[in-house]
């Protein structure tokens, strides 16, 4: 009962009176069914503005038509045999697995589960946490619309009107989700990213004849209704959960007034839109340009979502407040850092579901490069690498020479350290946190040498899944550190929740003459003890590819520690570890098959190494032949 109520003031004392209050409040609200009210389903049919006058007053966007221009059309064998697969039923979902789901979808299956949701029930009545209906985002992947960039990129490449096709799936979701009901309408972030991705197809079909009169009344009935739901809901986002979803939510409603200027409400929506929009940008892209969510794949998210809305303000002849540009371009500053020369991949690090809202190449999903310029070029109007995506946002760039990347990287706020040698990269993780951790990882380790990611972190894989998945990817188990007799840094509560975070950390990094010198320390595992202290120092030799770490674990009694090592099992024979105790004595590794996750939903085999000594030091040397 003491260390139930301990974990409760814990919450408390990390999420703030404000969260469970409103959290509370809204339970309440949802079991009464005032949401029905607020929400309603059928409402009344209503036609905003005629086809015709849309077409001859359109708000400014990226492009008008098919005409894009500069962009030169160009067939691909890659986006030919996607396009086919489209055709055919199969899906990508979280941009990498392919899935049947046939050419009569129904919109409400998890193809994952089987399971199928109740239309007829409200959205407040709909659970997205069901052991029986699995994880939900199964069901929303395709009904965020994204899938159309592939085929609208081929209709432009390939000069094939699809149009028939396009419009055909938006009215088949149309009627198949009543407005306020089911699955779909659950996530009002899944809604805005809806609105945008039809709109995109709207002005790119604008002329087209399969936009009817009818067809388009109904489309714009259906968004009207999608932006009211995601205005009246978009507190639940702003307090309780207040990452990338908040920031999806609060563009969406200021781009109301500019995209559908003809809605009614939508000029005071866009108003306040704007200002949370501001307000989101400040407070969760700190002021070094990390991301709050600790997550390289959601802070790409959050990169495209900057790309719409400085081009689509810019076009508008708006502006934002200055700290929005500004932590704009230290965010692009801080994945720079983060990016392997070679590949244009990131770390795989933080909490990754496969999102990449608005895909304009036939890039992997892990590179980064387009996504990254095409921020740069609506922010800077230069990019570094040539990219024909940034096009499709109507902006045709300078191209510039990118500068050397610094060779000792540090960013505090956020957390990371990262040295920048050649081709090499060490790439640590020491942060204290002031926002909700998706992981116990404090003090990992990544290392990267010409385009190989050697030592990586394992993923997230799922997250509705079983608790040993869970416990492995998000834990100490499943990342390049310390953990101590089965228990993480901090403590697992239910879902997205931690107990007990660290807040006390201390690091640093410096370059001498012959050595970038690393140390950090961090406060953890307070559920057993306060006082246990975990120190990292990482002494990475220059020119060469061998680093000396020295793992001390302070006040841990007699508990026994354990050191895990992830290796990518391609290039085993490329990479010697080993390790030693405080005496000097070698350490006998257990090397154990695990688990690898580089996309969403995909689990590969993977090696792991596992030191254990019930002294309190590891020594290590790492070498990469």
């Amino acid at each position: 009962m003491i260390q139930k109520i301990r974990r409760i003031t814990n919450l408390i004392s990390n999420m703030g009176a404000r969260y469970l209050f409103f959290r509370i409040f809204y339970t309440i609200k949802t079991k009464l069914g005032w949401q029905k009210k607020k929400f309603p389903v059928q409402p009344n049919f209503e036609s905003y503005i005629s086809l015709e006058k849309w077409r001859n007053n359109l708000p400014p966007f990226f492009f008008y038509g098919k005409n894009i221009p500069n962009l030169e059309r160009g067939e691909s064998s890659e986006l030919l045999e996607n396009f086919k697969d489209i055709q055919k039923g199969f899906f990508t979902f979280f941009n990498k697995t392919k899935i049947d789901l046939g050419a009569n979808y129904d919109w409400l299956t998890n193809p994952d589960t089987g399971f199928k949701y109740d239309i007829n029930k409200h959205w407040s009545e709909i659970q997205d946490l069901s052991s029986e209906a699995g994880d939900i985002k199964y069901v929303w992947e395709k009904a965020r619309f994204s899938f159309l960039y592939d085929v609208i990129r081929y209709d432009y490449h390939y000069n094939d009107d699809q149009s028939k096709y396009v419009f055909g799936e938006i009215e088949d979701f149309i009627n198949n989700n009543p407005i306020n009901q089911g699955p779909n309408y659950k996530c009002s972030q899944e809604i805005s990213l809806r609105v945008l991705n039809w709109t995109f197809v709207l002005y790119y079909y604008k002329d087209s004849e399969n936009l009817t009169d009818v067809l388009f009344d109904k489309i714009m009935h259906h968004i009207f209704w999608q932006i009211h739901h995601v205005f009246h809901n978009i507190h639940f986002s702003r307090i309780t959960v207040r990452n990338n979803h908040a920031i999806t939510e609060t563009l969406m409603l200021y781009l109301s007034e500019k995209l559908f200027p003809f809605f009614p409400d939508v000029k005071k929506w866009s108003k306040k839109g704007k200002k949370w929009f501001e307000q989101e940008i400040a407070y969760q892209i700190y002021e070094d340009g990390t991301f709050l969510q600790f997550s390289m794949n959601y802070h790409r998210v959050v990169i495209q979502l900057l790309t719409w809305g400085i081009q689509l303000a810019k076009i508008n002849e708006d502006k934002f407040k200055d700290v929005v540009y500004n932590r704009a371009q230290k965010s692009l500053d801080f994945l720079d850092a983060c990016s392997d020369s070679i590949t244009g991949k990131l770390p795989n690090y933080g909490s990754n579901d496969g999102a990449l809202f608005f895909k304009l190449t036939n890039d992997d999903y892990r590179v980064y490069t387009s996504q990254l310029e095409d921020l740069r070029a609506v922010l800077n109007e230069y990019t570094f690498n040539k990219s024909k995506s940034n096009l499709w946002y109507g902006v045709n760039p300078n191209q510039k020479e990118k500068q050397k990347q610094p060779e000792v990287n540090v960013f505090k706020k956020g957390g990371y350290y990262i040295i920048q040698e050649g081709a090499t990269k060490t790439f640590i993780r020491c942060g204290a946190y002031k926002d909700r951790p998706f992981q116990s990882d404090n003090l990992h380790l990544d290392i990267w040498a010409n385009g190989v990611n050697y030592l990586r972190d394992s993923g997230s894989y799922k997250y509705n899944t079983t608790l040993e998945n869970i416990n492995y990817f998000t834990g100490v188990e499943g990342h390049n550190t310390i953990g101590i007799e089965g228990y993480n840094q901090m403590l697992k509560g239910g879902r997205f929740i931690w107990y007990y975070w660290i807040n006390k950390v201390k690091a640093n990094l410096v370059k001498d003459q012959n050595t970038f010198k690393f140390e950090g320390s961090i406060n953890a595992f307070k559920q057993l003890t306060r006082n246990i202290i975990h120190v990292r120092k990482i002494n990475k030799t220059i020119s060469k590819n061998t680093w000396k770490i020295i793992d001390s674990v302070n006040n841990k009694g007699s508990r026994k520690i354990y050191q895990y090592w992830h290796l990518n099992p391609d290039y085993l024979n490329e990479i010697e570890i080993v390790t030693k105790d405080c005496d000097g004595n070698i350490l006998k590794p257990k090397i154990e098959e695990k688990w690898f996750s580089g996309y969403y939903g995909i689990k590969e085999k993977a090696i792991r190494l596992t030191f254990v000594t019930e002294k309190n030091t590891f020594n290590t040397t790492i070498r990469i032949n």
